[in-house]
């Protein structure tokens, strides 16, 4: 369900916040679907960034020796994440919370095996981490939930004075992505978005050459998550537990944020540049009642179940400077994985899937992609360089060890993070906005701006180094 909150203001009402659901239920999944309210008398803190002094939305928190660590929710992406913590040095795992104690418990071994000592377990129910937040002395609350625990979890956690770091999307309202804007600035707390595809090999390749002129002026970039996830959407383990669920009240895009992040990136979106208003529509829902009839049996109750996901979701992005974007998302349907990953420039173009580039009066032969691999030595990213990164085949083919090496890093250094709140809520708002286009005929919604200006002066992501 879309909420009727003014795009371009943080909602002038405050709305009660509602008990969310146990993982798994999928009864009363209108509750669990429902808005979570927010202080609507923010603090507008002010973020100057000390080269200029000027406003930035380029927040850095001071240095720490060791990032302890709290996590929520070790279920199939949080094992992930736990294991690549505990390759990483400096970080603690000083607690784990998960509705299942099994599962907390097999992080906790995890740990003790790894050498590390065993973590404090919160396992009493769908809210024990407010209890953790209150009770952990640790400086980062990680979260590995399903949906409708991100915003709750990360206001609790910067609330009690730790920084916060959620896997994606970071909320799908938007008065959870104004909640997590708000309480950042009034704590002062980082709230970080994991998206991981950001810092996949051949997405940081492009990122480079952009970075570096190759493409010349950025005027086009599209991307998408285009996965077939029905096997995964109605099996009676991991997110079969709750994904679907969404399916039968929304009608949008769910999941903007892997094909969006790595191109907004490239358009140097909240740096220089923003998302200004979307227009989006939905194709017909059929893929999931597909899979009912087809792999159900005649007396699964999951035949009672009505979707109104349309299977494929395009959008249409205009930024303020003008540049365009495309954003599909396709999860219902069998197909080939994608992300696209297409940008486009005054005198190139380079696109995924499979990975190939253009790049006018250098390519080989006009008018024919080279593949990428011609054009990796040149631009290849220097943390794609670097063999500490390469040795670490850790989630998705190492780009999750990579996100989380580089928030770890960030934090023990004291430097802004390689995206921000501001970024968290920019992406994830898409999900509420191509929600509500599409329920008026496609109308255009605005994009709020979630810096308040202070996009304009804040400093590209640099090509860093490991």
């Amino acid at each position: 369900m879309t909420d009727d909150v003014d795009p371009s203001h943080p909602a002038a009402r405050a709305a009660s916040r509602r008990d969310f659901l146990r993982t798994g239920m999928l009864t009363g999944v209108g509750a669990a679907l429902g808005r979570f309210g927010f202080d609507p008398h923010p603090a507008h803190a002010a973020v100057t960034d000390p080269a200029t002094g000027r406003g930035s939305s380029a927040f850095a928190a001071p240095p720490l020796d060791v990032v302890r660590i709290g996590f929520v929710g070790v279920g199939g992406q949080g094992t992930s994440h736990w294991e690549i913590l505990l390759n990483i040095p400096g970080v603690e795992l000083v607690a784990v919370c998960d509705v299942d104690a099994s599962h907390a418990a097999r992080a906790s071994a995890m740990a003790v095996a790894a050498g590390r000592k065993a973590p404090a377990q919160y396992t009493r129910g769908p809210r024990d981490f407010e209890r953790m937040c209150a009770e952990v002395d640790c400086d980062l609350v990680f979260n590995a939930t399903p949906w409708e625990f991100h915003v709750p979890i990360c206001v609790a956690a910067m609330d009690s004075g730790k920084h916060a770091a959620t896997e994606v999307p970071a909320a799908y309202t938007l008065e959870g992505c104004w909640s997590l804007v708000e309480t950042a600035e009034r704590t002062r707390r980082h709230c970080v978005m994991m998206e991981n595809c950001n810092y996949d090999r051949t997405e940081l390749m492009w990122l480079n050459m952009v970075r570096q002129g190759v493409l010349g002026e950025i005027l086009h970039a599209e991307g998408a998550y285009n996965h077939d996830l029905r096997s995964i959407k109605f099996a009676n383990d991991g997110e079969g537990l709750w994904r679907r669920a969404h399916a039968t009240k929304r009608n949008g895009n769910f999941y903007p944020t892997h094909g969006l992040g790595p191109i907004a990136n490239c358009l140097d979106i909240n740096r220089g540049d923003r998302l200004d208003y979307v227009v989006s529509m939905s194709g017909p829902s059929r893929g999931l009642q597909a899979w009912q009839r087809e792999h159900l049996a005649a007396d699964d109750t999951r035949r009672g179940e009505t979707y109104v996901q349309g299977d494929v979701n395009v959008s249409l992005v205009k930024t303020v400077n003008g540049k365009t974007l495309v954003i599909t998302h396709d999860t219902n349907l069998p197909r080939p994985y994608s992300r696209v990953n297409l940008v486009q420039g005054t005198k190139g173009i380079v696109m995924g899937y499979p990975d190939r580039v253009y790049i006018d009066g250098r390519s080989e032969k006009p008018h024919r992609w080279d593949t990428a691999e011609k054009w990796r030595e040149e631009f290849d990213h220097p943390l794609w360089r670097s063999e500490k990164i390469q040795k670490m085949d850790l989630g998705h083919g190492g780009m999750d060890f990579l996100e989380d090496y580089r928030l770890i890093s960030c934090l023990r250094a004291g430097t802004p993070t390689d995206t921000n709140v501001y970024d968290a809520a920019a992406l994830s708002c898409l999900c509420a906005l191509t929600e509500r286009s599409n329920a008026r005929r496609s109308a255009p919604q605005d994009i709020p701006d979630f810096t308040r200006g202070r996009w304009q002066t804040t400093p590209a992501w640099p090509v860093v180094t490991a």
